[in-house]
């Protein structure tokens, strides 16, 4: 009969793995236990969740989710849960990593909404910055186009009480809205 702390952990690590769609299978083999509690704590300020535990609970409890990850759980492993921001909770594990002249934790693979990914694209999403920063740039490029396309409806908008024939005038804002706008925001790419 299987070991009832083993059945305790397991069903905890299914609880946790539930409605999960983004993980990342880290090595923290190394790390001091002051050095895998600040981990945790900046692990959990980004939305994220830190789970050490045996590799045969997490393989069972990945397998009944369908998730295969018997190839990245070779040696000591732990699961780095991203409830809120996947990007975040890498760039954490990537910032902790260079940290230490050792490298740790080290990535092992992962799933990113859904889909397995390995260690390169994890290492991309974590140049990415968080979640909130990506947003606000974004905010910042749409509201940049938005006050120029506000701009050539005012201007429009007094040609026309001018009294100036609504040709000419849609002519001359065809025209300035094709000329290349001064944006002062920052392009994403996304």
């Amino acid at each position: 009969m299987a070991n009832e702390k083993n059945q305790q952990n397991l069903s905890s690590l299914r609880g946790s793995l539930s409605g999960v769609d983004t993980f990342y299978v880290v090595d923290y083999q190394g790390l001091t236990a002051g050095q895998l509690s600040k981990l945790r704590k900046d692990i959990r300020e980004k939305g994220g969740q830190l789970i050490v535990a045996k590799n045969t609970l997490i393989n069972i409890a990945l397998q009944d989710g369908g998730r295969d990850f018997a190839d990245a759980l070779k040696g000591p492993s732990a699961l780095v849960l991203a409830h809120e921001d996947p990007a975040g909770v890498a760039k954490t594990l990537s910032d902790a990593a260079k940290a230490n002249d050792k490298g740790i934790p080290a990535m092992k693979g992962g799933l990113v909404e859904g889909n397995r990914v390995d260690v390169k694209v994890i290492e991309r999403l974590a140049s990415l910055g968080s979640k909130q920063s990506l947003q606000s740039e974004f905010v910042g490029v749409l509201s940049s186009h938005l006050s120029s396309f506000v701009g050539i409806l005012e201007a429009y908008k007094a040609k026309l009480e001018e009294g100036a024939p609504a040709d000419s005038s849609a002519d001359a804002v065809v025209a300035e809205a094709s000329a290349p706008a001064d944006d002062s925001a920052p392009e994403a790419s996304v």
